[in-house]
């Protein structure tokens, strides 16, 4: 299964998934190419790393979200990838490459879906509406992606408790070492061992 990671930061989900292959747990699984909306994002250092290719593709190199939104589609489409996973990535994607993906793009959110989810929850902001409505659990969903935010049907999601002393960036921590590091790489298998049984 050929798999291509987008990410915009630094790519500790990414890294997640290179350490489960390094790790044998992801056998006929191909990392293909890492793509970033942002030329100094460290995951493309990540990939460099690992011998993985590493791309990027700005929205500021065009000259509208069309022109834009075509470059991404060709670049995908020149890996022939099985499945796209968006890994931090925090570019919307354009409908119709979501159409053209359908089942075939995977994304990882920081919470519990329906919880903390849709525009503006992303990043440190799911932990501080968290932590502000005083929830006692959250966690990490993937789930595939379809034409809304954070709406797709969901694949795996894990629980992370709630701490009383914990801020926004203790949360975020946690529930990237206990929930989004785990469950990323088990989804890619999960997916990988469903395409093997059709």
């Amino acid at each position: 299964m050929r798999i291509g990671v987008m990410v915009s930061g630094g790519g500790t989900n990414l890294q997640a998934i290179i350490d489960a292959k390094n790790r044998g747990e992801m056998p006929g699984v191909d990392i293909e190419v890492v793509i970033s909306n942002k030329p100094d994002a460290y995951a493309l250092e990540r990939a460099k790393e690992n011998g993985i290719e590493a791309v990027c593709v700005s929205p500021k190199d065009y000259e509208n979200k069309e022109e834009f939104g075509k470059a991404l589609e060709e670049k995908l489409d020149s890996y022939n990838l099985d499945l796209v996973v968006l890994a931090g990535f925090l570019v919307v994607l354009p409908e119709h490459l979501v159409k053209k993906y359908e089942k075939k793009i995977i994304n990882i959110h920081p919470s519990l879906i329906p919880s903390f989810c849709g525009d503006g929850f992303y990043g440190l902001k799911v932990h501080e509406a968290a932590l502000k409505r005083g929830v006692k659990v959250t966690g990490a969903t993937v789930h595939y992606v379809d034409e809304g935010t954070d709406t797709g049907p969901i694949i795996i999601q894990k629980p992370v408790e709630v701490r009383d002393d914990d801020t926004p960036e203790t949360l975020q921590r946690r529930v990237m070492e206990e929930a989004e590091w785990k469950i990323l790489p088990e989804a890619i298998i999960k997916i990988k061992e469903l395409s093997d049984e059709e």
